[in-house]
């Protein structure tokens, strides 16, 4: 394993230093693994292990690149690791989303455009006053994605995208549960279009804040 790790270290550093640039492809196995002063077999290991993060992209017949290495791909990391959180940590991920979130929706209320304001609003409308769990989660999901697409930063958007496996299910919970959690949803959404379309950034932040928390609130009640 240390041998590996040495590999995947002067691999980085090569990435990190210029020598190797995003799309770039990797010199031959036994030229790179001469260059960099290593077994094959180690060298190989290390590419294996870059490439299921998404550093590096191995193409069977063409050979190993560099990916773009765009924020949005290298987080997809963050999705697959949430997707082993424990019930009893759903919590922690809340809180993450309830410091990220609400940060995120200030910044989009300088950037969003009043036809995806519209769209979302339109969105709301569709769903009615009385809509299923299954309908209202899939509209907050699409809601809230949106919304932090437009504050213009890929990777709190990534970040906060990898966050949604473990809130979405307590969003489930909430909405089989709680007698007035579709009501009091569509309102916190309905409250923060508001925000976004005057331009008001604290506002913005305050009621993504609220409605993060009740879900979070809710679900210390029932752990």
């Amino acid at each position: 394993m240390a041998v590996t790790d040495e590999a995947i270290e002067k691999i980085k550093e090569m990435i990190v230093s210029g020598a190797l640039r995003p799309g770039d492809r990797l010199p031959k196995e036994s030229e790179l693994a001469a260059e960099l002063g290593l077994s094959r077999n180690s060298l190989r290991e290390a590419v294996r292990a870059l490439s299921l993060i998404r550093i590096l992209d191995v193409r069977q017949g063409d050979g190993t690149y560099v990916t773009s290495l765009d924020p949005q791909l290298l987080l997809e990391a963050v999705s697959f690791v949430v997707d082993f959180h424990r019930d009893d940590t759903v919590l922690e991920f809340l809180a993450v989303r309830r410091i990220l979130e609400p940060a995120a929706t200030a910044m989009a209320s300088s950037r969003i455009t009043g036809a995806q304001l519209d769209a979302l609003s339109a969105q709301l409308d569709d769903l009615g006053a009385q809509p299923s769990v299954e309908e209202l989660v899939a509209c907050d999901l699409e809601f809230h994605r949106v919304i932090v697409q437009s504050s213009g930063n890929s990777v709190l958007c990534s970040l906060l995208d990898g966050l949604s496996g473990p809130t979405t299910r307590a969003r489930i919970w909430r909405g089989l549960t709680q007698e007035d959690a579709v009501s009091r949803t569509l309102h916190e959404h309905r409250a923060i279009l508001t925000a976004l379309r005057d331009g008001d950034a604290e506002a913005a932040r305050s009621w993504a804040t609220v409605h993060i928390a009740s879900v979070e609130q809710w679900l210390r009640t029932t752990l």
